[in-house]
């Protein structure tokens, strides 16, 4: 079955064409950065950077663009509240991204570009607009003629008469008197004080407007029309309507062929949406520090990225619970692997034959847009199979690492980093000896003292035929 994604656009699932084969220009819209990234902000991250690792899993180069939002009102009042630059309150949260992002294993974009980096090419967007009669000046700021537009409301599915009925009335008198309609959308903003940032333009002194900002970077950076855009649900209108709007009257071109949206992080009992403004949200950092970063990762890159994901205990403790499992068969395997006294070389088709079904399995899942789920069963499928085989006294050393690679890729698409070989520490290994030697001797006494004390230092034993593991456990 050939992969198939589920575009907004056309609210159905559609077989993926790229525009250029084997290749695929992405683009995400990125946050703004105005304080550290909620878990509701790290879904949309971490469900697309997953997408990216199955795209470029399956043969794909993927350029990879997620912009950073370092204009913006609340950046504004952030560094008024501060007394600091507007530059220096945005490049202390893009470095907070970066390190708290980079703990659930995100891979960085191909390019994170930044609104005031592209100043000049914003300029000459909206000039070009204004030309062509799709834009208007009105006291300094600059507006959309969505009017204009003939196939406003697409990906939306609104109409114009539903959106200037909705619109009537609703508008401050000042944007009013401004406006040649209702839902004229801005492109440039005059400067309303000195303490903003600002830059000189054709029309004066002012800023850019939200919308324009992703059209000019996805454009520049990915051209005309680009495969596959991003965000999330909220995005989908007015951000995402507008960037078609004022893309497709710039360059004459449909904007994205795919639009893909992820669903919210709900939170607590209402369901309700994670966000700053509803003050319900935790901030990733502070989850991080509590929590192992590849639980955090699991729990938000399990679901379907276009459904919902619900944040609460039950939800963490079953992320737990699974990655734990999935550690102690990448630790198990390790620990076969360095068995050599009970390893053979010989392959074994059977494990070959186990291993390319599963792969089968999960790209015939992720294939059908994504399906993480059942993906994720495959693996857990998977797992039972190789536990199966490792309980065996005698095991294969070419087949255990081709266990371990494919394991070891498939938990990778997920961006699980799961392969860390544990450390044995010197008097730890002497306890399990000296334990080893005690029950040779029958000295069962002090071999359950010797487990006993090795548990209350956070280390499990697990006596099998192959010997005795341990594994560390939370305390």
């Amino acid at each position: 079955m050939p992969l198939q994604i589920y575009n907004t656009l056309s609210r159905s699932k559609e077989v993926f064409v790229p525009l250029v084969e084997d290749h695929i220009s992405f683009y995400l819209c990125g946050p703004t950065v105005y304080n550290y990234i909620h878990i509701g902000n790290a879904r949309s991250t971490v469900a697309f950077d997953t997408i990216r690792r199955y795209l470029e899993y399956r043969g794909y180069h993927v350029n990879y663009i997620s912009n950073f939002t370092d204009v913006d009102d609340k950046i504004i009042k952030a560094a008024n509240e501060e007394g600091v630059s507007a530059e220096e309150i945005a490049n202390k949260y893009i470095q907070a991204f970066y390190e708290d992002t980079s703990q659930l294993n995100v891979k960085q974009a191909t390019k994170n570009p930044r609104v005031m980096e592209n100043i000049p090419d914003i300029i000459e967007f909206i000039s070009d607009l204004v030309d062509k009669g799709f834009a208007y000046e009105s006291a300094g700021d600059i507006y959309f003629r969505t009017e204009k537009f003939e196939d406003y409301g697409k990906l939306s599915n609104k109409s114009l008469d539903e959106l200037l009925h909705g619109a009537s009335g609703r508008l401050e008198d000042d944007l009013s008197d401004r406006k040649e309609s209702p839902i004229d959308f801005a492109l440039w903003k005059a400067v309303k004080s000195e303490d903003e940032v600002s830059w000189v333009s054709p029309w004066g002194t002012g800023r850019p407007g939200w919308h324009i900002e992703c059209s000019v970077m996805a454009t520049k950076y990915l051209g005309a029309t680009i495969d596959i855009h991003a965000g999330g649900q909220d995005l989908e209108f007015p951000h995402h309507e507008n960037e078609i709007a004022q893309s497709e009257s710039h360059t004459g071109h449909t904007f994205a062929n795919y639009w893909m949206h992820n669903g919210f992080v709900t939170f607590g009992d209402a369901g309700d949406k994670m966000s700053k403004s509803l003050g319900n949200f935790i901030l990733l950092r502070d989850l991080l520090k509590e929590v192992d970063p590849m639980v955090v990762r699991y729990l938000l890159t399990s679901v379907h990225y276009r459904r919902p994901l619900r944040y609460d205990e039950t939800a963490l403790n079953d992320a737990k619970h699974q990655v734990a499992r999935l550690s102690e068969v990448v630790r198990k395997l390790n620990y076969r692997l360095g068995q050599e006294n009970a390893v053979t070389q010989a392959s074994d088709d059977q494990v070959q034959a186990m291993l390319d079904q599963a792969v089968a399995g999960f790209t015939t899942t992720m294939d059908d847009d994504f399906q993480v789920g059942n993906a994720l069963t495959v693996i857990f499928e998977l797992v039972k199979q190789i536990n199966i085989y490792l309980e065996q006294l005698e095991v294969s050393q070419t087949s255990l690492n081709a266990i371990k690679t494919t394991f070891v890729e498939l938990l990778g698409i997920f961006g699980l980093d799961l392969d860390v070989e544990d450390v044995v520490e010197e008097d730890i290994q002497a306890l399990i000896d000296e334990r080893n030697q005690a029950r040779k001797d029958r000295n069962f006494a002090r071999a359950d003292e010797i487990r006993d004390e090795l548990k209350q230092k956070g280390i499990i034993l697990d006596d099998t035929p192959q010997g005795t593991q341990w594994k560390r456990v939370d305390e």
